[in-house]
């Protein structure tokens, strides 16, 4: 795997906005659009462990932290969304509940070495964005309630999300695990040093956090959710466009 240094990721972009219009073809087959996507996620997956071990060998590796607010409707899932995305790019968050002027919204409290957060916001805008486009044009089904539907649908999505997303970062960090840094250090080593140093800065900032207990969903759209889920691509082509609070 080629090493890129900061300024360099060009290619990498120029890479996966390849593959993706590939796979946006209308003469690609549902199979090879398939193979397109995964080659994008493993792009991205591998540009991470390239920050990672370049961020160890100069020691310019740090935490950091954002917060991105969640809107309503659907706040709740939104950030389940994000979390789900920024968990399986090697960052933790911190759920809040916020009050909007259209009902309840949440935010995200999200720590992680700075490439990751780029990663992992970034691609959740994408993420969302496409989530909203099929949502809307899903029916949804005689005599069930829309929001059941809707809710259930997204969790469907974003488990189909994560299950994609950590395949390709362990692929990612098999490709990589004979890589060593200037100083000897594995890739190994290194992204379980990034993950405690993560850790410690959530914990420093929120001693008294706990897990969120999980949620009972009603609704019957899980499966065709799951299946938009699998067929999302996830090299952020849609990246910058519409805000997070995208989903009405």
């Amino acid at each position: 795997m080629t090493r890129h240094h900061p300024g360099s990721d060009a290619p990498i972009l120029d890479k996966v906005r390849k593959l993706l219009a590939k796979a946006a073809d209308p003469a690609t087959t549902v199979a090879e659009a398939e193979l397109y996507n995964a080659k994008a996620a493993d792009l991205i997956a591998g540009y991470g462990i390239d920050q990672a071990l370049l961020g160890d060998e100069t020691g310019t590796a740090t935490v950091g932290d954002r917060r991105i607010g969640l809107d309503p409707p659907y706040a709740r899932d939104k950030a389940d969304l994000l979390a789900t995305v920024a968990i399986a790019l090697g960052c933790r968050c911190v759920r809040m509940r916020t009050r909007r002027d259209r009902g309840t919204g949440y935010a995200l409290h999200v720590f992680g070495q700075r490439p990751d957060l780029e990663r992992a916001e970034l691609l959740f805008t994408s993420l969302l964005l496409q989530a909203t486009t099929w949502l809307v044009r899903t029916p949804v089904p005689a005599g069930e309630h829309q929001a059941a539907f809707r809710r259930s649908w997204l969790a469907g999505f974003t488990a189909a999300i994560g299950r994609r997303l950590e395949q390709a970062e362990q692929r990612a960090a098999h490709e990589a695990a004979d890589r060593r840094t200037a100083t000897g250090r594995s890739t190994a080593l290194v992204l379980a040093d990034r993950a405690h140093e993560v850790e410690h800065a959530l914990q420093e900032a929120y001693p008294r956090v706990r897990a969120a207990r999980a949620r009972s969903l009603s609704g019957s759209g899980v499966a065709p959710g799951y299946r938009a889920g699998e067929r999302a691509d996830l090299g952020g082509t849609r990246i910058g466009v519409t805000p997070p609070s995208a989903l009405t």
